[in-house]
């Protein structure tokens, strides 16, 4: 065995025992990660179009929805970095590709257009967070089903939200 190789194989031996001890298979694991680093991404990008409907819309419940987005998604943030951590996941302030690209067309839309708009991107991007976290909640990584399982009220009860202002429109 070549002395350099040494370090690597301890390194992940001792990464696969301390998983193996804290509950997770490194495969477990790594989807944990994944689903931490999806969902804290997914916050950011709540947390800023939540912000973006408070300064854009002209309907104070839509301006009030994106006011508790923007509660509720820093709060989830501040639980999942949190988790996280645990896990050895650095936080990251990037959004999915997909959200950056609704916010620059919400950027230049404002009133009843803005307003249509934003409750029929929230109401698909809730739908899709409430799937992956449902499929979360049943993983065998206990601290992102925990989040996940936590979190599921809160994702349902934005949906309800935005389906009933949509429902208004």
């Amino acid at each position: 065995m070549r002395p350099a190789s040494i370090p690597h194989t301890f390194v992940t031996a001792a990464a696969a025992l301390a998983l193996t001890a804290a509950g997770l298979s490194p495969a477990f694991a790594e989807s944990g990660k994944k689903f931490i680093q999806h969902a804290v991404q997914g916050d950011n990008a709540e947390i800023d179009m939540g912000r973006l409907a408070t300064q854009k819309s002209g309907n104070q419940q839509v301006k009030d929805f994106g006011n508790m987005l923007l509660n509720d998604h820093t709060t989830a943030k501040n639980q999942a970095t949190d988790v996280g951590r645990q896990i050895g996941v650095k936080p990251s302030d990037g959004m999915p590709r997909a959200a950056r690209r609704e916010e620059h067309k919400l950027q230049g839309m404002s009133g009843a257009a803005f307003d249509k708009e934003f409750v029929n991107y929230m109401i698909k991007d809730h739908q899709k967070a409430i799937s992956e976290f449902q499929r979360q909640a049943k993983a065998r990584d206990k601290a992102t089903a925990d989040l996940a399982k936590q979190q599921l009220p809160t994702l349902q009860k934005h949906l309800e939200m935005a389906q009933s202002l949509k429902s208004k429109m």
